[in-house]
């Protein structure tokens, strides 16, 4: 006959191991999982973005969820109409949208189009105001035939009738710089020695450039040089792959670690928006590959 005791030890030692090897299984398993979210978290030097644009594919509630899934709370080139849908989830509008008078080709480089343009500014600026968002964007417009020089004077002269309203309101108005060589021809603030000269011109800490480094890339190169020269000048920061503006990741030919550390380094406390379109098949897996190579 087996002795009893021992038995009932023999099986309260087993049980007591069972328990304690899936106590230490559980314990490993959140000791796993705190430290890969750990390793997600983004760091907090570069406050990131997401252009809404290359994300259309999805609904603007799709991509809040998105990006507060990813760890960061703000969507650029949004206009009023989607500022309630932002509000809802807690997401910052980090640079705004005039919804549909705004135009890349028809811009402040002609003065036939200061009247309406500035009117589009003056009943913007106060729903900005009202929402809690500082950034607008603004564009030159494209040459169509008139030289560098009238469009910075008429640039100028469009953009000192909005500086008043703007100051007053704490409002930077932001004009884009964007490449003329492959996506936007004839576009004229396409160097950025013109927007930085239009700047002085204007002379207001609330006018600034939005350097975007996939346009300049391609029109002019030297992007850390240029930025760690002209960045008292660049209010704004937008990125993408060269060639494609796509992934930035190894597939192309910028080191953006080293941009954003060359960023950092100026002092910029602003936002650097995503702003390629996504090729991969996990597009949105695309985006925190991206925001993660960029949180130096």
């Amino acid at each position: 006959m087996p002795n009893t005791h021992s038995r009932r030890s023999a099986i309260k030692n087993i049980v007591a191991g069972t328990a304690a090897l899936g106590t230490s299984s559980i314990l490993s398993s959140n000791a796993l999982a705190s430290e890969q979210k750990k390793q997600q978290a983004l760091k907090g030097n570069i406050n990131h973005s997401v252009c809404q644009w290359t994300y259309s594919f999805i609904t603007v509630e799709e991509l809040c969820k998105a990006v507060k899934d990813i760890g960061f709370n703000a969507i650029d080139l949004m206009g009023p109409k989607d500022w309630p849908m932002l509000q809802k989830y807690g997401i910052y509008s980090s640079m705004c949208y005039i919804d549909g008078d705004v135009s890349l080709t028809n811009g402040f480089n002609d003065k036939a189009n200061h009247a309406s343009l500035i009117k589009s500014y003056e009943d913007v600026i106060p729903l900005m105001v009202k929402a809690g968002y500082k950034d607008v964007i603004c564009f030159s417009g494209s040459r169509h035939g008139m030289s560098d020089w009238v469009g910075l004077d008429n640039c100028t002269e469009g953009l000192k009738k909005l500086m008043s309203l703007a100051e007053k309101n704490g409002i930077t108005i932001q004009m884009e710089l964007l490449n003329s060589k492959v996506d936007h021809k004839d576009y004229m603030c396409d160097k950025t020695a013109w927007g930085v000269e239009l700047c002085k011109r204007i002379g207001s800490p609330n006018f600034k450039l939005l350097y975007d480094i996939y346009h300049m890339q391609i029109d002019e190169g030297d992007v850390i040089h240029t930025i760690r020269d002209y960045h008292e000048y660049i209010g704004h920061y937008h990125t993408g792959g060269v060639p494609g503006r796509n992934e930035i990741d190894e597939s192309q030919e910028l080191y953006y670690p080293a941009i954003m550390k060359a960023i950092l380094a100026t002092g910029y406390k602003g936002y650097v928006a995503q702003e390629f379109i996504p090729a991969a098949e996990d597009k949105i897996a695309s985006l925190r590959k991206a925001v993660h190579i960029c949180d130096v």
